[in-house]
């Protein structure tokens, strides 16, 4: 697009405001996380834009950013559980996805739109992404500061692995956004084109398995939680 902002990654706080800035607008960002490039918006026209750039079916909802205060406040987990996600996300410093039931009448929801809400949740629960990088944890930051949730998933056409560098997403993808972040290559980057582990918090089933997936394996074992042999979710 002949208007897109196309930025090297610099000063994560200056940009992060512009980025939310223009999702907060109803526009599309393109962004570098640690497990892989995101594409994000808040707005209906910005999520339609989102999943049919990815050719992505609506049967698979979008994540929302998110960091352990917001997931506290949002996500309804049994206390205990918290002690898992603490010591992953702060003891070990590792990213992954949490899925559980969440409170539809937070604030943070208030003015996203139905249809918006509607795909970025399923079966009554929400997908939040923690800890996947700088520049995720700023912008997570900071859409919690505006009351503005970031919604989205990674930058590539569906089923086709997750992309690692701004040249490797897709034309089509990188094409939706109004604003895309260069910054180099994610940290987890890995050649099975995988993104975030996803766990459900309701009965530890993987949702998907993900990157740093056998040292999570390891982490939730020291609380009893065997997530082998528990094993995958029914799709």
């Amino acid at each position: 697009m002949a208007d897109q902002i196309r930025l090297k990654q610099d000063d994560v706080v200056a940009q992060s405001k512009q980025v939310v800035d223009v999702i907060a607008g109803g526009g599309v960002a393109i962004i570098p996380l640690d497990v892989a490039y995101a594409i994000v918006g808040n707005s209906e026209a910005s999520i339609k834009t989102i999943f049919s750039a990815k050719d992505r079916s609506f049967e698979k909802p979008s994540g929302m950013f998110s960091n352990y205060d917001l997931l506290k406040e949002i996500q309804i987990i049994e206390p205990w559980k918290h002690d898992i996600i603490k010591a992953v996300i702060f003891d070990n410093d590792l990213p992954f996805s949490t899925v559980a039931p969440f409170r539809a009448d937070h604030p943070m929801f208030k003015e996203v739109p139905p249809f918006v809400l509607k795909n970025s949740t399923k079966a009554g629960t929400l997908d939040m992404l923690l800890n996947a990088g700088v520049f995720h944890n700023e912008m997570t930051k900071q859409s919690l500061e505006r009351g503005m949730p970031i919604l989205g998933s990674s930058a590539n056409t569906s089923l086709t692995g997750s992309k690692y560098t701004v040249d490797e997403v897709d034309p089509p993808v990188l094409a939706a956004g109004d604003i895309v972040i260069d910054g180099g290559k994610s940290k987890y980057a890995n050649p099975e084109g995988r993104s975030s582990t996803i766990i459900d918090f309701g009965d530890f089933t993987t949702i998907r398995v993900g990157v740093c997936y056998d040292q999570l394996c390891e982490i939730f074992l020291k609380f009893d939680v065997d997530l082998k042999k528990i094993g995958m979710a029914k799709k």
